[in-house]
């Protein structure tokens, strides 16, 4: 299935019916009086976030949404049907932008997930609510309401834990296969991967994460340049990005060094230039292709000390899966601290998180 990430849609919400105005005409019931019912309510457009699906394709070419209208009123007490809503399935994640002011109206981040996209009129009241002492014979009526217009503009972030980055060929492909379900293609030239794939991480029956693979960055990305620019707001959600960098090249050559270096920090710019949110991210250095290299302990010493890299740093070889288990260990438990911190504060914020007595500490099991 073709991956398709954005599409512009119009949503069209049902008109309600209109009132009736009616008079009941039975033999030997003279003067019956009003009984016109009221208007149905019109469809309304419906979204619902739904996990087995993960793309927007069929948003692509299935561009207008357009809900019936209500049933108008009829006499003897009849109300118009109203209209079903037509109800519109898509990927988790998705965000939805009013196409027209780009504000963004909704955030589909969980299962389930319903919003209205396009409220459906109101239907129209019929003349059996205006009669009163004074007017027993009412002939007025409502019409139904017209229901919502909007264009949308659909944008698909997926929801992952982990983001990898890094220059094409970088080994990301190999690394999301070796430590997840992941089976994207794996090949010996650059942009191989053309769309984001994700990948669950276990590291116990009950510990797990998500991990999204972005096809390679290169210089001038934010610009437009090769792929990686139109996939890079798939990192946003994430919490930690692994920045991949190939250290099968380095060699103690010093010019191949600087090279590599370059590499890693133009990417850095690209995300800086791309979202200033985004660049300041958890960022963990990964040294990759450790089997490729004669002396990865001498190589990795000279990358480091030529970039000045003082964040968290790990050596492994992504097709052997030397030191792909500590990294998964070590991001778990990074992962598990940060969504706890998460929900600490939203306790707080929220006035449910217990009260703690500085002076009681449970790895000593009594009172200081």
């Amino acid at each position: 299935m073709k991956f398709v990430d954005e599409a512009t849609i119009e949503v069209i919400a049902g008109k309600g019916g209109n009132g009736s105005a009616s008079f009941r005409r039975e033999k030997f019931i003279p003067k019956g009086g009003p009984d016109g019912g009221d208007g149905g309510r019109g469809g309304s457009i419906v979204a619902i976030a739904d996990r087995n699906i993960n793309t927007l394709v069929d948003y692509r070419f299935a561009r207008k949404h357009v809900a019936r209208n209500g049933e108008n009123g009829r006499g003897s007490d009849q109300y118009g049907a109203g209209a079903d809503d037509v109800v519109l399935r898509m990927p988790v994640g998705t965000v939805i932008y009013d196409a027209e002011t780009d504000e963004i109206l909704f955030d589909l981040d969980s299962h389930d997930q319903s919003v209205i996209l396009a409220q459906g009129g109101e239907g129209g009241r019929g003349n059996i609510h205006f009669k009163s002492s004074v007017n027993r014979a009412p002939r007025q009526f409502t019409h139904g309401k017209e229901g919502e217009q909007r264009r949308l503009r659909l944008e698909l972030k997926v929801l992952a834990d982990v983001g990898l980055l890094g220059m094409p060929n970088a080994g990301k492909s190999t690394l999301i296969s070796k430590i997840s379900n992941a089976r994207p293609k794996v090949a010996d030239y650059p942009f191989t991967t053309l769309h984001p794939n994700l990948g669950v991480v276990r590291t116990s029956p009950s510990r797990s994460f998500v991990v999204a693979d972005i096809p390679g960055l290169i210089e001038g990305a934010a610009e437009g340049a090769g792929l990686g620019h139109l996939f890079l707001r798939h990192l946003s959600r994430t919490r930690v990005l692994l920045h991949l960098v190939d250290l099968s090249s380095l060699n103690p050559d010093e010019d191949r060094i600087e090279a590599a270096v370059h590499e890693m920090q133009a990417i850095e710019g690209e995300l800086e230039k791309y979202d200033a949110e985004l660049y300041a991210k958890p960022r963990w250095l990964v040294l990759n292709k450790l089997d490729m290299v004669q002396d990865a302990e001498q190589a990795r010493q000279a990358f480091l000390a030529l970039s000045k890299w003082s964040g968290p740093v790990h050596c492994i070889s992504a097709l052997t899966g030397d030191g792909t288990q500590q990294l998964i260990y070590d991001l778990q438990d990074a992962l598990d601290r940060s969504k706890a911190i998460e929900q600490r504060a939203q306790d707080i914020e929220d006035g449910t998180a217990e009260f703690e007595d500085p002076r009681f500490d449970p790895n000593r099991g009594g009172d200081a």
